[in-house]
């Protein structure tokens, strides 16, 4: 099972926690899982056409999904998977 970190804005969606489990297999897999556990995270964390909104980045183990096989990027058991999203400056 992947321990899931949420980070604090989607923390209302999840009871507050900062931390979930998921059995998902992929990156995909895991934004349906949470969805359904936490009906309304896919929509903050994805577009309408279900790709990944440009300003959240999503790390496995430290290592940006974009780098590894996007969405498809497979998790396994032990992984920590941290949706982390985008921090604008001015």
């Amino acid at each position: 099972m992947a321990l899931v970190r949420i980070p604090t804005p989607l923390r209302r969606l999840t009871n507050e926690k900062d931390e979930v489990n998921s059995e998902a297999k992929t990156v995909s897999e895991l934004l349906d899982d949470l969805d359904n556990q936490f009906p309304g995270i896919k929509n903050k964390v994805c577009e309408s056409d279900g790709s990944i909104r440009k300003f959240i980045n999503i790390y496995i183990n430290d290592e940006d999904i974009r780098f590894l096989d996007g969405p498809k990027s497979e998790i396994k058991e032990d992984d920590t998977v941290s949706i982390i999203p985008a921090i604008a400056g001015g």
